[in-house]
């Protein structure tokens, strides 16, 4: 039974969850729902869509943003997919990953490119490159001139992602760690420079800097995601973002930040 008095909008978007052991949205369309991730257990993700007051029925298909296990899960996006019936959505190449790292690839699948827009649920979407060490993309969402955007998973903001994400209403954006904490993490030097690197996350810092640039005169909500448990801090970052919506004198701006354990509250923009 659901535990959200909000019903799902006609077009507008619930985070199922987001950090380092599992990534999961939903995306909602004037025909249906789109899963966008699916890197928790298929158990846990319908129960994460009980919570919000979704209908497994009504997802009409998986998007996929690269083949890392924590958005596409060996029990979650296959076994979802076979057991709704729905198609999964993957670049060429993530097959290739995803069978690389011995994780089941769905048994219907349908390809796109990044930089090809398709239409699904009466939702334009637009798959675009982000920078990460396997192939990975972002997306935006739109419905009648209102603009969702997701980027994660990206060592740094490129042109093409600036231009990409211009006139959202919605920003999810990754903060995924403090270079301090990361530093003195007990994780290997290796991890901690992949991460560091142009193909590895943002940083707190290179999402503040990347902020002023990407918040649209008509955005409304921003939602920071992907944020370490290990290197980071959700109150560090949440003093980040009101101190830097203020000094870009943005406080119309109200933030979120992604949770790993529980979903937000659906965002409606329609």
């Amino acid at each position: 039974m659901s535990t959200f008095s909000v019903q799902p909008p006609i077009f507008g978007c619930t985070i199922l969850g987001s950090g380092s052991d599992g990534n999961s949205s939903v995306i909602h369309g004037p025909e249906g729902n789109l899963l966008l991730d699916a890197g928790f257990s298929g158990i846990e993700i319908r129960r994460r869509l009980e919570t919000v007051g979704v209908d497994p029925a009504s997802i009409c298909g998986i998007l996929v943003t690269h083949a890392h296990l924590d958005h596409v899960h060996p029990c979650g996006c296959a076994a979802l997919a076979r057991r709704l019936d729905i198609p999964v959505y993957l670049m060429r190449e993530s097959i290739s990953e995803l069978q690389e790292r011995k994780i089941k690839v769905p048994e219907n699948v349908i390809l796109f490119q990044p930089g090809f827009e398709f239409e699904l649920c009466g939702i334009q979407i637009a798959p675009f490159e982000v920078s990460h060490d396997v192939h990975a993309v972002g997306y935006t969402f739109s419905v009648h001139g209102h603009k969702i955007g997701f980027a994660t998973d990206l060592g740094f903001v490129s042109n093409l992602v600036k231009n990409r994400l211009g006139g959202c209403e919605l920003l999810v954006l990754e903060s995924n760690y403090d270079t301090t904490m990361l530093r003195k993490s007990n994780r290997r030097l290796s991890l901690k420079r992949r991460i560091a690197s142009r193909i590895g996350h943002l940083s707190n810092a290179n999402a503040m800097e990347a902020l002023e640039e990407l918040l649209a005169p008509n955005t409304k909500h921003l939602v920071l995601a992907h944020i370490s448990r290990e290197c980071n801090d959700p109150e560090l970052v949440a003093s980040l973002t009101e101190a830097r919506l203020a000094e870009l004198r943005r406080e119309d701006v109200s933030f979120f930040l992604a949770r790993q354990d529980a979903p937000l509250e659906p965002f409606c923009l329609e």
